[in-house]
């Protein structure tokens, strides 16, 4: 649906050693060893091709900062733990990426903008204790996953809880209050982007309440908060408006 809806450049998979930087040999062999349909988790469904598909998928995510470009990426990344697969994520796309920047092209400081509905906990955990990687997330709260609520954070997490029915007036106060000044304080050499888009009003997972072009402007406005900018996709569960709200993302980021 997406892939007839945009051009794009097929990628090679990620190296196993790109998904070592941030996953446990133990998880990475679990997903490998994967014979016969399974559930991971109660929503993580996985089968013999997984592992395939999730190192492609990390593979976009590595190909999106090297290019400066938008991973067009399946299954989604921001759940998965280092030791787990969680809530329709394997590998931790945006954390791989992250660390291939750091340890294959020289960059030192890194900046993950978080802006599915959802918490990325996992992110959050692989980068807990780095003082290299800023990461900070807008998310509904109380929800799925619960963890990102008010005060959770240290140095280098800000988490920005937002109410259920939140519209494109929270966000804006909460990048213009919270978002922008932390990340441009922390002086990021690259900044990633976790784009989800299960945040916009229509989506039938959530309850926030944004619009079309609250992605336009939130991607114009990531493209200010660092030298070098590239985004992966994560959540968005509306079929027929997922490829409308991506364009209107690109649009930002091309600005």
């Amino acid at each position: 649906m997406l892939l007839a809806a945009f051009e794009y450049d097929q990628v090679e998979p990620a190296p196993v050693e790109a998904i070592l930087r941030c996953h446990t040999e133990e998880h990475v062999e679990r997903i490998r060893t994967i014979a016969e349909p399974t559930w991971l988790d109660g929503d993580t469904f996985a089968s013999e091709t997984t592992f395939e598909a999730a190192l492609l998928a990390a593979g976009a995510a590595i190909a999106a900062v090297k290019r400066g470009g938008f991973a067009l990426a399946r299954p989604p990344g921001h759940h998965a733990l280092p030791e787990r697969a969680m809530g329709f994520c394997v590998f931790n796309n945006v954390a791989v990426a992250a660390r291939y920047a750091q340890a294959e092209l020289g960059i030192e400081r890194v900046a993950i903008l978080d802006w599915d509905v959802h918490h990325g906990n996992g992110t959050q955990a692989i980068f807990w204790d780095d003082p290299t990687v800023f990461y900070v997330s807008l998310h509904e709260w109380p929800f799925y996953p619960g963890t990102g609520g008010p005060g959770e954070g240290n140095e280098t997490t800000v988490n920005v809880p937002m109410a259920a029915l939140s519209g494109d007036a929270e966000y804006q106060r909460a990048f213009a209050n919270v978002v922008e000044p932390a990340i441009r304080a922390f002086s990021a050499e690259l900044v990633l982007v976790s784009a989800g888009f299960d945040a916009h009003g229509s989506d039938p997972l959530a309850d926030i309440r944004l619009s079309d072009g609250a992605f336009t402007w939130m991607a114009e406005r990531a493209t200010t908060l660092g030298p070098r900018v590239a985004a992966v996709l994560e959540g968005g569960y509306n079929i027929e408006t997922l490829p409308r709200l991506v364009a209107a993302a690109l649009e930002g980021f091309s600005e």
